[in-house]
């Protein structure tokens, strides 16, 4: 590995927010799924959850959409919601679903600087009752249009991107997060190891 590539890397896992990740509940289309791992990617998230307990578990992404984003991902699969939000709440403090209902409150008034799972749903009949019933509150993006909905990759880019915000304005890009046998696993996954021994 060259040290340019070495450089670029370890910046990547400096600013990777293991306090901030996604939950794809039985979003069907790989490609919407490979689109928003580009976008968890580009904001440093490192997990992301997707839980196919009403379709069958996916065997693969869209290399097109992803632009190979799943191979620098931690992706956890579950096809139980119970063993998905257990796994969940062992790191994450709040669980947010994207959800149209009266208690729903504006992305924008999300505190996304502290540890936060976000969970969209399925491209057809979002997110399940059960889920909801499971999460900590509901959110939407606010808009002003005729149709009251955005595609999935759509809606995860853009509230991912409030998380980058209010995130950096905080300062938490600044400092290293991921630790001890995580970040040496990662390096190790990435290939680097070697290098830095």
């Amino acid at each position: 590995m060259t040290p340019e590539r070495f450089e670029r890397l370890n910046d990547v896992l400096n600013k990777r927010q293991p306090d901030l990740t996604v939950v794809l509940e039985n979003v069907f289309d790989p490609h919407n799924i490979s689109a928003v791992m580009r976008t968890c990617d580009a904001v440093g998230i490192q997990d992301i959850y997707i839980l196919n307990n009403k379709i069958p578990p996916h065997r693969k992404w869209s290399e097109k959409s992803s632009s190979s984003a799943a191979r620098w991902l931690t992706i956890h699969q579950f096809t139980d919601a119970g063993e998905c939000f257990a796994a969940l709440r062992k790191n994450y403090k709040k669980i947010y679903t994207t959800h149209l209902s009266s208690d729903a409150v504006s992305l924008h008034e999300l505190n996304l600087t502290e540890p936060v799972a976000l969970v969209f749903g399925n491209e057809h009949s979002g997110v399940s009752e059960e889920i909801i019933a499971m999460a900590d509150g509901n959110f939407i993006i606010p808009q002003v249009g005729i149709i009251k909905s955005l595609n999935i990759s759509v809606a995860c880019a853009v509230s991912l991107y409030e998380a980058f915000r209010q995130k950096n304005n905080a300062g938490q890009y600044d400092i290293a997060k991921l630790q001890d046998e995580k970040l040496s696993a990662l390096r190790n996954t990435w290939g680097f190891i070697e290098d830095i021994v």
